[in-house]
């Protein structure tokens, strides 16, 4: 069994846990930030976190439709315009080696959101993905 974080070093969870507080008190809707959640999870392969926020997602009013196809969501009319710039920046801020956040897309980010949404989505979005390194590293496997 690999160590359990939360209990060998409490104050690392502490802070991750002051970013959730953090991002509870944005603009983002809890859609958005499930959205997030979920397409950064899939991206990095972190069963622990899908499990948790697809259920979440459809515990806020989420449709099945828009969960199963969220990995294809550049190839539905399902998502809002709004929702699509917030995917694209997930997309490339979790890979991050590709290119990063570009401009192209941050210009269209601009067209939907002001400077502080557009650094609540960043900050949502490296919120996971450090939630998604510590499930991984640490196995942490959905409930059964």
């Amino acid at each position: 069994m690999r160590v359990n974080i939360n209990e060998t070093e409490p104050q690392a969870f502490k802070a991750m846990y002051a970013l959730e507080g953090y991002l509870a008190t944005t603009q983002l809707s809890k859609i958005q930030k499930e959205l997030i959640k979920i397409r950064t999870s899939q991206i990095n392969g972190c069963a622990f976190c899908i499990d948790m926020h697809t259920k979440d997602a459809l515990k806020y009013g989420e449709t099945t439709q828009r969960i199963f196809l969220l990995n294809a969501w550049r190839e539905t009319q399902l998502f809002t315009e709004e929702e699509k710039v917030i995917l694209a920046i997930t997309e490339e801020i979790t890979l991050i080696t590709n290119k990063g956040l570009s401009e192209e897309t941050y210009a269209k980010a601009e067209q939907f959101f002001d400077q502080k949404q557009i650094a609540q989505i960043i900050m949502a979005v490296i919120t996971i993905n450090a939630w998604n390194r510590i499930a991984i590293s640490t196995h942490l496997e959905p409930a059964s």
